[in-house]
């Protein structure tokens, strides 16, 4: 497994995930919407985007697993958030496990921010148990500045986590 730059060629990996419902009812985004012009639209932005990293997960045969990204990256407060998602057919494998290992390393070492905060809804139960197995530590210490970012009627819905 490795992380590398989004390429073109993962755009119909992406939307496959993306249109898988099972991956994605849990999430605050519309996926099913996403076209696959639109994800090579998103890809090609990635190349160029400072606020935000998003990098490909793949395997030995350099196919795309996934994606990780440190989102809406504020280097002047030194935090950014993160988000993993992976398609059905690398869940269980530690993709998941190595994938968030590595970018928290590079938030950390590369980028100098101090935490990274994620949150995952209540009904997510497959990430919490996750999350909790891999022991990262729940916070309701949120920066304002992230927590404007999610509508208020959703906040109850939520679980938090960070990593400093």
């Amino acid at each position: 497994m490795e992380l590398r730059k989004l390429k073109i060629k993962d755009a119909p990996l992406m939307l496959e995930w993306m249109h898988n419902k099972d991956i994605t009812k849990d999430l605050h985004t519309n996926f099913a919407v996403m076209t696959l012009e639109r994800c090579e639209q998103f890809i090609l932005d990635s190349w160029s985007d400072s606020k935000n990293m998003h990098l490909a997960i793949s395997d030995k045969d350099d196919e795309y697993l996934g994606t990780v990204s440190l989102k809406n990256i504020d280097y002047e407060k030194s935090f950014a958030e993160f988000a993993i998602t992976i398609r059905k057919c690398a869940m269980g494998t530690g993709v998941s496990k190595l994938g968030m290992d590595t970018i928290l390393e590079k938030a950390i070492k590369d980028l100098n921010l101090n935490k990274v905060y994620w949150c995952v809804n209540k009904s997510n139960q497959r990430a919490i148990k996750f999350y909790d197995k891999n022991k990262f530590i729940k916070t309701s210490n949120i920066p304002k500045k992230i927590l404007e970012r999610y509508p208020e009627n959703i906040s109850d819905e939520l679980i938090w986590y960070v990593h400093k």
